[in-house]
């Protein structure tokens, strides 16, 4: 009987189209390519398994065009300065409080806008799948976790419950063209408790008049101003070290008891060309006024103002260590309150200590200042 001869034989393709024969290509049904010997490609077949030359191979699970591309390299080995970002951003969010403030302060400004640092993943999420990079879309996976960790409790609405009186804080800028509208945004908020800072000139005569029927009871101390519902007593200066008044803290009469509340304007945060990002007088500040709320004699205690700082920012830490975010318990979202025309980070703040339970949380419209308002509203716990 005569040998067969194997070597011109052809071979079905996979598919059950054309056939190809050993060591070629075929097409299938679809006018896709057959599998051709041992590889996955249209073009010659590597002894590993991954597409030719041509790149057009399946590679990781499966994908065809994730095998080797036109000069050999595998979708593990593309992409690993994309992968080096991504763990790069992981590392940030994670050890955040590891970077240094004595180079320009950049610890601080980096805690100021951290939840931004998410804008990495989708910006290196597009490169990776275009580069078909199986090594960066992995790394990718780990900031994405650190992230959600760290701000995913904040994307959820945590609001609920009957409140028994709501707050507002506010920045009204000095420079105020339209203290008009600030007066309506106060009045229209519902609030029964206003903490206004950056009070000066015309804003604080405009003010002053257009919330005296709706809120009988003030005081001015510096530029920090607090107006009730509620009677207010015991008013005295905090000294944050600044050489002028911009925090005092008065006991507000409640109808459901007395409640100490600091209105406080730390010193802004500025980019200096001999000093980079500078915030030692903002931190003395801070020292200051968590010391003070520290020795608080009464139980239940708010602080309302313009911190200049995140609840991220560990030059805040001797006040949010005692005291809990209005937003990041009750809020829905980040609360951004600053710039007003694109808010980007909350460095006004609305905080609580003691029986005081925050039900909502939130940040009000427009209106001729720089800054948005918050709103905190509050149940006044035994």
């Amino acid at each position: 009987m005569a040998q067969a001869d194997w070597t011109d034989r052809a071979v079905p393709a996979a598919g059950g189209g054309a056939p190809a024969t050993a060591g070629g290509t075929g097409t299938g049904p679809d006018g896709a390519d057959g599998f051709g010997g041992f590889g996955a490609s249209s073009g010659a077949g590597g002894s590993d398994g991954s597409g030719g030359s041509g790149g057009s191979g399946a590679g990781f699970l499966g994908l065809r065009g994730w095998g080797r591309d036109a000069r050999g390299s595998t979708t593990w080995r593309r992409g690993l300065l994309l992968a080096a970002l991504a763990l790069a951003t992981a590392a940030l969010l994670a050890f955040h409080a590891e970077v240094p403030n004595s180079v320009g302060n950049l610890g601080s400004l980096l805690e100021t806008f951290l939840p931004w640092l998410g804008l990495a993943v989708p910006l290196l999420l597009v490169p990776a799948l275009l580069r078909r990079s199986a090594t960066a879309l992995i790394a990718l996976l780990l900031p994405v976790v650190i992230w959600f960790n760290m701000f995913g409790g904040l994307l959820s609405d945590k609001s609920g419950g009957t409140a028994d009186w709501t707050v507002v804080s506010h920045n009204v800028a000095a420079l105020n063209a339209d203290p008009e509208s600030t007066v309506k945004l106060l009045k229209d908020s519902g609030a029964q408790i206003v903490a206004l800072q950056e009070l000066a000139g015309r804003p604080l005569r405009t003010i002053e008049s257009g919330l005296a029927d709706s809120y009988p009871y003030h005081s001015v101390e510096g530029t920090v101003g607090l107006w009730s519902k509620y009677p207010i007593s015991g008013v005295s200066v905090v000294d944050i070290k600044m050489g002028w008044t911009r925090a005092f803290r008065a006991q507000v009469a409640t109808p459901q008891g007395p409640v100490a509340v600091y209105v406080a304007h730390l010193p802004s945060v500025r980019l200096k060309a001999e000093g980079g990002f500078t915030v030692d007088q903002r931190d003395a500040s801070a020292q200051a006024l968590g010391d003070a709320i520290q020795a608080e004699s009464l139980k239940k205690v708010l602080l309302l103002g313009d911190l200049n700082g995140t609840m991220n920012d560990r030059s805040l830490a001797p006040i949010t260590s005692q005291m809990r975010s209005a937003q990041g318990a009750a809020g829905d979202g980040f609360g951004f309150s600053w710039p007003a025309s694109f808010p980007m980070a909350r460095i006004d703040q609305i905080m609580s200590k003691g029986g005081l339970k925050p039900t909502d949380s939130r940040t009000l419209g427009r209106d001729g200042s720089d800054h948005l308002a918050v709103a905190a509203a509050y149940r006044y716990q035994g």
